[in-house]
């Protein structure tokens, strides 16, 4: 059965429209339509029990009334007909069913229990689900127009070899539309919906065998199946097959908060970013940029280690270079100048090399033999990971003379070669399209797309994501049990002892000057409740110390009893910073780095890795941090021990792996950074864990 649902996905031979309505101008009426017009091959079995014809052709009452089993099923009815319908399709051995039906976990107190029956029907197995809330799916190179979406009224649709998985039904004909005006064309669209079943990830691993399938688009609305959606990026990258990705949620709103700050900063969007980025999958901000980037991609490869990317540009208008340039260097895409055995080249070629960062040819006029000469030389140099050529307006007059340099230029071997248009072009922008040279009608777009594919890295292969909740509650560690846990994974955090608030001081291990602080779970921040005396100096000043500790949170607190007080050597180092552990439902296991001390949420300097971090990752994840350079000699000011803070992180990221205990959430705020060779310390923790 898992054979037949991956060939009936896309390359049915029959399929059957249940629920089809007699008016194909009505949402169910209009995939029999669709299926008609674009010329389907295959056997179309129509589903209605009210009916003997639907659109002047047979209906059958149910699906085991049919002559033959339908490969694919497309359920058109209301939630409640939908279900019966499924089991139906589980009774015949169909293969893979879509389901367009809403009304289950989204529609109140019956659609929970529709949601029940539904997921009792899919943990029979059998037949598979794409859906509910699906609009459908669709093979352009078959002509399998299995969907309900409007757009693909649309004729004579462009071919192409892009995949697109979507959580959003209607934007998978915005892309139709929009791709056919740039020239852009498609293998196949799919909606997912809910994903109750098969999810995007699990779809596109089925699409890897199709030779009509280059590369892949996705609109992503949640990280859903994370580990499918991990193991088709990597099987992709395998293949050669780029994948690119758009993905809601950058607002705070979208964030996922928690108690501790690491909570607050490992939000939502942010482990998608480091997921997506650690999948090889290319993410674009721009809806625009999702459309226009895979071009580049098939021609800009993923790189083993971090790039930021060295762009030449060669431009006929300053202006429309300019803001190219700059919505690439807002990205972090470097733009470098061609090198002194470059411009020598150009001069020799006839050409002004100038001296500029970029290739003016705005005075040399729109001359075939010029730009091409020039991107030629370009293309040719060592300097360069990109070329972009930025057209002006002749390119929408005389896109011969402007854009076919570029698309000669590109048939040959060399770096890599975009184009930018800055007038409304769109003569020139199919031809480019169709010639398979990336162009961009935006600079956002343009920085958006060429920033993605430079900094795109080939996946890191991971171990399988833990994301499972766990399976006895959790338990906050006070500050000592935290630090023994933090040791158990090789760090050290400042000397410290546990005392009695009611019993006299004794010697302490350690020399003053000391910290005092409340010691207890419940009070996660202890400044806030008054729980923290700096700067001891004395038995003396300490006793009256854990005195004023234990008034101090009474008052703040309602009464809260003070019993225990930790006491730590003062140290002082260079810097701080915040390392944090958590599991993120959707991915695993993260670790981040931050910023440190009581100005962490407003700083917002922050990098996260998925854990296990290598120790190349934890030298990355500083070299991400603006502060870090505080801690690196910045203007001459001593160096930290950096290589100590790398270990530290590797360290952290261990704690998914921990022994006896599950840790689900941890926090060294502040880990203090001493000077070069004499490592690091925790100076203040809190863990949350639950037992194995």
């Amino acid at each position: 059965m898992a054979a037949d649902w991956t060939r009936s996905l896309l390359n049915p031979q029959r399929v059957a429209l249940v629920g089809v309505s007699d008016d194909p101008s009505k949402t169910a009426g209009r995939p029999l339509q669709f299926l008609r017009q674009a010329g389907f091959a295959g056997d179309i079995q129509i589903v209605n029990p009210r009916r003997e014809t639907v659109q002047g052709e047979r209906a059958f009452p149910s699906l085991t009334n049919l002559p033959e089993r339908p490969d694919h099923v497309f359920i058109l009815t209301d939630a409640e007909k939908a279900l019966d319908a499924l089991e139906e399709c589980q009774r015949l051995g169909v293969p893979v069913a879509t389901m367009l039906s809403a009304g289950f976990s989204e529609a109140g107190e019956r659609g929970r229990a529709n949601q029940a029956r539904l997921d009792a029907i899919l943990a029979r197995g059998g037949t598979r689900l794409i859906g509910p809330s699906s609009i459908g799916i669709v093979n352009l190179h078959t002509g399998l127009m299995l969907t309900a979406n409007a757009a693909f009224a649309e004729p004579d649709l462009p071919r192409g070899g892009i995949f697109v998985g979507s959580h959003s039904g209607s934007l998978i004909g915005a892309l139709v539309s929009r791709g056919k005006r740039k020239g852009i064309g498609f293998a196949g669209l799919v909606s997912v919906g809910a994903e109750c079943d098969l999810s995007i990830g699990q779809i596109c691993h089925a699409t890897f065998d199709d030779p009509k399938v280059t590369s892949y688009m996705l609109f992503l609305e949640t990280l859903r199946d994370a580990e499918a959606l991990r193991a088709f990026a990597i099987a992709a990258a395998e293949r050669g097959k780029p994948v690119a990705a758009y993905k809601l949620g950058r607002s705070d709103e979208a964030a996922e908060l928690a108690v501790s700050h690491t909570g607050s900063l490992a939000g939502a969007d942010e482990v998608a970013d480091i997921f997506l980025s650690e999948c090889g999958i290319a993410r674009v901000e721009s809806f625009e940029g999702l459309i226009e980037v895979l071009p580049l991609l098939e021609r800009v490869p993923a790189s083993p280690t971090r790039r930021k990317g060295r762009v030449g540009v060669v431009t006929t208008t300053g202006g429309g270079a300019a803001m190219a340039v700059e919505t690439m260097a807002l990205r972090g895409v470097d733009v470098v100048p061609a090198s002194e055995a470059t411009r020598e080249k150009l001069r020799a070629a006839g050409i002004d090399a100038g001296h500029g960062r970029i290739l003016d040819l705005t005075l040399a006029g729109t001359r075939y033999d010029v730009m091409k000469s020039a991107l030629d030389i370009l293309r040719a140099a060592p300097e360069f990971d990109l070329v972009l050529a930025s057209v002006g307006s002749s390119a929408r007059f005389n896109p011969e003379l402007a854009v076919q340099p570029a698309i000669d230029a590109a048939q040959g071997p060399g770096t890599p070669l975009a184009v930018f248009l800055v007038p409304d072009a769109p003569d020139a922008t199919r031809l480019l399209a169709a010639s398979g040279v990336p162009a961009f009608q935006f600079p956002e777009t343009c920085g958006d797309a060429i920033a993605a594919a430079l900094h795109r890295r080939l996946p890191r292969r991971l171990r399988p994501l833990d994301i499972g909740a766990a399976e006895q509650p959790s338990l906050v560690l006070d500050e000592a049990a935290s630090y023994a846990l933090f040791a158990a994974s090789g760090l050290a955090s400042a000397p410290h002892v546990v005392l009695d608030p009611g019993q006299p001081v004794p010697d302490l291990p350690f020399p003053f000057p000391v910290v005092a602080k409340v010691l207890d779970a419940e009070i996660p921040h202890k400044t806030d409740a008054g729980g923290v005396v700096l700067n001891i100096r004395s038995a003396e000043e300490l006793a009256a110390a854990i005195a004023r500790i234990t008034a101090r949170v009474a008052e703040r607190m309602a009464g809260h009893r003070v019993t225990r007080i930790l006491v730590q050597q003062m140290t002082k180092g260079l810097g701080e910073v915040l390392l944090g552990f958590r599991r993120d439902p959707q991915v695993g296991p993260i670790v981040v780095l931050a910023a440190g001390g009581i100005y962490t949420e407003i700083y917002r300097d922050s990098t996260m890795r998925l854990a296990p971090v290598s120790r190349e990752g934890a030298i990355e994840m500083i070299a991400d941090l603006k502060s870090s350079r505080i801690l690196d000699g910045f203007r001459g000011g001593p160096k930290g021990d950096l290589a100590a803070l790398a270990d530290a992180i590797v360290a952290v990221s261990k704690l998914a792996d921990a022994q006896d205990v599950r840790v689900e959430e941890a926090e060294i705020n502040p880990l203090l950074v001493l000077a070069e060779g004499q490592g690091v310390l925790a100076i203040d923790g809190l863990a949350r864990v639950s037992k194995t």
